[in-house]
């Protein structure tokens, strides 16, 4: 498996392996296991257990066995936070990064490899094919991405399945099937069958992975364009962005909709953005004006400037003690917090608020701000300009809205 050594010729003291038991994540453990053997690289094992199928936790103490066969320590980690109601695959995804960045972060790991392979590359592709997506999109699945302060990598991104378990028979070593992949219920299960339809007419997968390859490169040069641009028409006030309108207009749609998604991504966090489709209409709106909610953000265009800022409606049940991280972004701290909580400021509070007028920032904008609270009582709002003892800060920097464009 040279595609290791390719990808990973400077290998840290200490790597991370996600392996769940199927086929492509044994193959490469092996592959690793191989590859290092004469080097000093500590290999550290992880099997994330789902609990969504009574038979994970056999299969957890079957990849626990073969990696003690192995000299690898391992270890399983559990989903047991709350789910919700949709994509449980994508919050099963979600998940799985965080107990493996977690999990890396406390053994001191700073790269975890995971084994997706070329066919889940094409799986990916044509998945968001069907979305309409754009380059972004369309650039498929990472070699390298960064999640909770560790680098994830994919050695065999380029390799098919089917060389994977050639290696696996040729080691006569056993995997674990996944049932649910056979699931029509699943788009990915369906995408697949599709997929071989499709390799009988002569496009296989490793079409899809160079068209996705291809596009990788084009998504770099428009994330160094966008970096550019973004410096000159974003800003950051009040925990909104703001939007120079007329520099908008002249950029290309591709370039004015990185800008805008990126901005929204800064204010909530979220990984993912709104089809296409959605943030056509929200680009719309910041060029010709008006007001626009999408992904639990509003835009609110007027004059020589467009704000992009939460929604307050989305905010209207979030409360936490002062202290506390509230909306994933702000913190609040200052007096005597016995008693008080933190929630949005709302029409309600900046009523309350004597001088927000003087601040030069639409009042929409500063209801989805944080406010210190006792009952109904207004105690402190740092923003609108009543700090009676109280300050807040953000913990996405301004900066992160421009760097975020060179890190996707």
């Amino acid at each position: 498996m040279a595609a290791i050594h390719d990808t990973l010729p400077t290998p840290p003291a200490q790597i991370g392996v996600a392996v769940s038991g199927g086929s492509d994540s044994l193959a490469l453990l092996i592959g690793l296991s191989k590859a290092f053997r004469e080097r000093d690289v500590k290999i550290f094992v992880a099997t994330v257990n789902h609990g969504l199928r009574p038979e994970a936790a056999d299969e957890a103490e079957a990849v626990a066995k073969f990696c003690n066969d192995l000299g690898h320590p391992h270890t399983v980690l559990h989903w047991d936070t709350p789910r919700h109601e949709g994509n449980i695959q994508g919050q099963a995804r979600a998940a799985r990064f965080d107990l493996l960045s977690k999990w890396a972060l406390e053994n001191k790991i700073s790269l975890v490899a995971l084994g997706h392979t070329a066919d889940d590359q094409a799986e990916t592709v044509l998945m968001r094919l069907r979305r309409e997506a754009g380059v972004s999109g369309l650039a498929g699945i990472p070699e390298r991405r960064v999640h909770g302060g560790v680098e994830f990598f994919r050695p065999v991104l380029k390799m098919r399945r089917e060389e994977l378990r050639d290696v696996l028979h040729g080691e006569r070593v056993g995997w674990i099937d996944d049932p649910s992949n056979d699931n029509d219920m699943f788009e990915r299960v369906r995408t697949r069958k599709a997929l071989a339809v499709l390799e009988d007419l002569g496009v296989s997968p490793l079409a899809f992975s160079t068209v996705a390859h291809n596009l990788t490169q084009a998504r770099k040069a428009l994330e160094w364009y966008s970096f550019l641009e973004a410096r000159e028409v974003l800003s950051a006030r009040f925990g909104a962005v703001i939007i120079s309108r007329r520099a908008f207009r002249v950029l290309p749609a591709e370039i004015s909709h990185r800008l805008l998604t990126s901005s929204i991504q800064w204010l909530t966090g979220e990984v993912y953005v709104p089809r296409r489709r959605a943030m056509t209409q929200a680009r719309d709106v910041v060029k010709q004006g008006g007001s626009h909610t999408v992904a639990g953000c509003r835009l609110l265009a007027k004059g020589d400037r467009a704000w992009v800022f939460r929604e307050h409606n989305a905010l209207c049940t979030s409360e936490v003690a002062p202290g506390q991280e509230w909306d994933t972004r702000w913190l609040v701290y200052g007096g005597d917090s016995a008693c008080l909580s933190v929630r949005a400021l709302g029409p309600n509070g900046v009523r309350q608020c004597p001088d927000w007028r003087a601040l030069d920032c639409p009042r929409e904008v500063l209801e989805s701000t944080p406010g210190v609270w006792n009952g109904d009582e207004l105690v402190a709002a740092p923003q609108a300009g009543f700090e009676n003892g109280w300050k807040v800060t953000l913990t996405r920097s301004e900066e992160a809205l421009y760097t975020s464009f060179l890190t996707h």
